[in-house]
């Protein structure tokens, strides 16, 4: 029989279990709902910073990257910054940043060239009106120069045509950039002719001097004559404004074996990398043109330059500098935009630079190859001359070569080359400030004097000044 103390005894014990297992279950409930608070209070942290961190990504994205994205359309060299947290490239919220950064430039750049070419557009048709106004004052002067003799007038007004000559230029090269038709069809014309024309347009055309070794009777066709007078025009005037005024811009024109080059050389400060690599990729004209990269105001001459050589297939290389110190810029027209005229029926302007070729017989042929820019040596046998008929052959009427006897030649001809003899002088143009001064002196003469003899020098005083522009076989077009 169990006595009632072990009874006790055991319930107790029993008692005693049950509550030690029972603090234990709750000590272990309470440490578990320790660690659960505790984890809940990390992740809410975490989400607290996960949620400050896309907040500063948000702003950030605002205030620096989405300017600088939208200014990288324009200018393609700046850096678009990138996220503040490395960590974040690559992350779907990383991709998404990038995504907006994306379309923002896209739309960017479609609203850009809507608003550009609306604004082409309206220039266009300003420029349009201006022209006509200025032809209409240039038609004007032309009939007062011709009405009147007056030599004091007469200077009055080449000056006035010349400040309207350079006006219209501007306008016509704002209508160029804006995609506008150059405005003038010629009919062939010397190139040399196309040259000193573009350079008339010029404030200090007196600084330019030309260099002529085409041969003589080297033309342009038609469709090519005002291009290539813009083209020099604009050329000669960026060396102009970048060179001392005391300092000369040399051109020189030269065949070449495609065709026929076009060198301008100045004594200015020339261009950084940077500055030639932006003039040679608009000269280029491989990409499209927009007013908002001209600049404020716009600088239009090398935009003009770049479309022109694109829709006419010229090409312009402004890339390397000249042995002044200054820039090289080359015009080559190929031999598809050249022809030729007869100097003898259709002679290049008087006041044009004479060629430092000697004449060619009008019965040879043009050269198959343009490597004409050296003579041919007499006694070479089998030697082509510069229009590629050899010296000992003639031509009979189908235009075939015939071989004829050689002449024999005294010793003493024969020890002087034919090529050393120098070109025949000519006569040098006459500059319209000589002009000036011849017709400022008559004003000093007698009343007889200037009645009687007046009207030719004043004459003779407006043809050599205008001869590059206003005569149509010059073919320097305004």
């Amino acid at each position: 029989m169990i006595e009632l103390p072990d009874l006790v005894a055991g319930g107790l014990a029993a008692g005693t279990l049950s509550a030690l297992a029972l603090g234990g279950g709750l000590l272990r409930l309470r440490r578990q709902q320790t660690r659960q608070r505790a984890e809940t209070t990390a992740l809410r942290t975490q989400l607290d910073g996960s949620l400050r961190a896309f907040t500063a990504e948000v702003e950030h994205l605002a205030a620096r990257r989405v300017p600088a994205a939208a200014q990288q359309v324009a200018h393609p060299h700046l850096a678009v910054p990138g996220p503040l947290q490395p960590l974040t490239v690559g992350t779907p919220l990383g991709i998404a940043l990038e995504n907006v950064l994306l379309t923002l430039q896209s739309e960017v750049a479609s609203q850009r060239t809507r608003v550009d070419a609306a604004a082409q557009a309206g220039m266009r048709g300003a420029t349009r009106e201006i022209q006509a106004a200025l032809y209409r004052l240039q038609d004007a002067l032309r009939r007062l120069q011709q009405r009147y003799d007056d030599p004091e007038l007469a200077q009055i007004l080449f000056q006035l045509d010349h400040e309207n000559e350079q006006s219209l230029r501007r306008a016509q090269v704002a209508a160029v950039v804006c995609g506008a038709w150059v405005g003038l069809a010629r009919e062939e014309s010397h190139l040399v002719d196309a040259v000193t024309g573009g350079q008339a347009r010029l404030a200090g055309y007196q600084r330019v001097k030309v260099h002529n070794h085409l041969e003589p009777g080297t033309a342009l066709v038609s469709h090519a004559v005002e291009p290539v007078a813009i083209i020099v025009a604009e050329l000669l005037d960026n060396a102009l404004r970048h060179s001392a005024p005391d300092t000369d811009v040399v051109v020189s024109l030269e065949h070449v074996h495609h065709g026929v080059c076009v060198t301008v050389d100045d004594a200015g400060l020339g261009m950084t990398r940077d500055e030639r690599d932006r003039a040679q990729r608009l000269v280029a004209g491989d990409a499209p043109i927009l007013l908002t990269d001209l600049g404020d105001p716009p600088r239009m001459g090398l935009a003009a330059i770049g479309r022109l050589t694109r829709q006419f297939d010229l090409g312009v290389d402004v890339s390397s500098t000249s042995p002044y110190g200054g820039v090289r810029a080359v015009l080559r027209v190929d031999s598809h935009l050249l022809s030729r005229l007869d100097p003898t029926d259709r002679p290049p302007a008087p006041s044009a630079p004479r060629t430092t070729r000697k004449s060619v017989p009008a019965a040879a042929p043009p050269p198959s190859h343009a490597y004409g820019t050296e003579e041919a040596v007499p006694d070479a046998p089998g030697h082509h001359t510069a229009m590629g008929v050899d010296k000992d052959e003639d031509r009979d009427g189908d235009g075939l070569p015939q071989r004829r006897r050689r002449r024999t030649r005294p010793a003493a001809a024969a020890a002087v080359p034919e090529t050393s003899a120098p070109p025949a002088p000519s006569r040098p143009a006459r500059r319209p400030e000589e002009a000036a001064a011849a017709l400022g002196a008559l004003q000093s003469g007698t009343a007889a004097a200037r009645s009687g003899a007046e009207a030719a020098p004043a004459g003779r005083a407006r043809t050599a000044a205008h001869d590059t522009d206003h005569t149509d076989e010059g073919g320097a077009a305004r």
